[in-house]
């Protein structure tokens, strides 16, 4: 059943958040009492946030800065050898995602996603580079996949990254603003893209073999999915995704598949013009969830952590427009229930630590890194 994220019973909690070198604050949620602790501040517009193997992080600042934060939370200047990026006024663009490949111990492999310039406007792109042993730049980067076409828009480049046991990549993309195009398959815009890590088509890839689609389409309809969260063990991909005015949606991706925008929504129009709702078109994939008001869903995890036992196996979306954090109880492909934490600022990012807590990332102009711990 499609169960939507209703407003009442939102925002119960409101979290002051602590400022770096702050005592750390306390939050009682349904499930546990928690510790709001900033792990380090000074970050202009952080999006993306990845651990490496000594525990060490990797944070992306939209314009365009690839940042170190040392063993001992210190940040740490802005890496070299990270690529040019398009960063519009008041839009979306800039160093968005970053990810590390499964074998990073080894190969040092980070893979990062971007709005990149191009004549007459700019597109997602992504691209990977070596971390140098001295973590003082990124080597030999190089980019492996080009959204085409290039858009002279400010909004919607989507930039999730997901990396699956079975060695392939996925990259999400929005439609730029230009809804129809999510539709037509002879383009990337409004697509979920499988490649491999190299930036090659995979042989399975569901339109590999039609004349008039791009290969790297994985699927398609889709407005603008911001955050992608793998589930272990099932091979569930879910993705968070942002509607017109309200409709925002989950949905769990399979191959191939429609996912209806723009002919279907839950959400209107900006001009209030009305959306024919997914019930209309069974011949499309619904969402599993879809928030009303918006939500503003931007990043995912599924936690697998055993730091807070009472949050294991839950999903979590960062809000942006909602301003916190939404925490979803599971049963299967099923939303059993909703819990909203609320922090009063933009929460961008939401990423499980090696050490089993989860840390948020805040998307504002002196935006932070904060950890959530249980109460011992």
């Amino acid at each position: 059943m499609i169960r939507s994220i209703v407003l009442a019973g939102a925002a119960l909690f409101v979290a002051l958040l602590p400022a770096a070198g702050e005592t750390p604050q306390r939050l009682r949620t349904e499930k546990t009492e928690i510790v709001i602790e900033t792990v380090v501040g000074g970050l202009n517009r952080p999006w993306g946030l990845a651990f490496l193997p000594d525990g060490r992080m990797l944070v992306t600042e939209r314009p365009g800065r690839l940042r170190l934060v040392s063993e001992t939370e210190q940040l740490l200047p802005p890496l070299n050898g990270t690529p040019r990026v398009h960063v519009g006024e008041g839009g979306d663009a800039g160093l968005l995602d970053v990810a590390l490949d499964p074998r990073s111990s080894v190969n040092c492999l980070v893979y990062l996603t971007y709005s990149e310039p191009r004549e007459g406007g700019a597109a997602t792109a992504a691209g990977r580079g070596q971390l140098n042993a001295a973590g003082t730049a990124l080597e030999s980067f190089r980019v492996i996949f080009r959204q085409e076409p290039g858009i002279s828009s400010e909004i919607h480049f989507g930039s999730g990254l997901a990396l699956p046991p079975d060695g392939k990549l996925f990259v999400s993309t929005g439609e730029r603003g230009q809804p129809d195009r999510a539709q037509d398959l002879s383009d990337h815009l409004g697509k979920l893209i499988r490649i491999n890590p190299d930036g090659s088509v995979p042989f399975d890839n569901p339109f590999v073999s039609r004349e008039d689609a791009r290969p790297e389409i994985w699927s398609y309809g889709h407005r603008n999915i911001e955050g992608l969260a793998l589930q272990p063990r099932m091979d569930w991909l879910w993705a968070g995704e942002f509607g017109p005015t309200g409709g925002d949606e989950i949905n769990i991706i399979e191959p191939g598949r429609n996912y209806g925008w723009p002919p279907v929504s839950w959400g209107e129009h900006v001009d209030g013009r009305k959306i024919p709702t997914s019930a209309t078109r069974p011949d499309l994939s619904d969402a599993v969830r879809h928030g009303t008001p918006s939500v503003s869903f931007s990043g995912m995890t599924s936690y697998t952590g055993s730091a807070i036992p009472n949050w294991r196996g839950n999903l979590f979306l960062a809000g942006l427009g909602s301003g916190g954090l939404i925490r979803l109880t599971l049963n299967a492909t099923c939303v059993v229930s909703e819990e909203r934490i609320s922090f009063g600022e933009r929460i961008r990012q939401v990423v499980q630590g090696p050490d089993g807590q989860i840390y948020l990332l805040t998307d504002e102009e002196n935006g932070r890194i904060l950890r959530l711990e249980p109460v011992r």
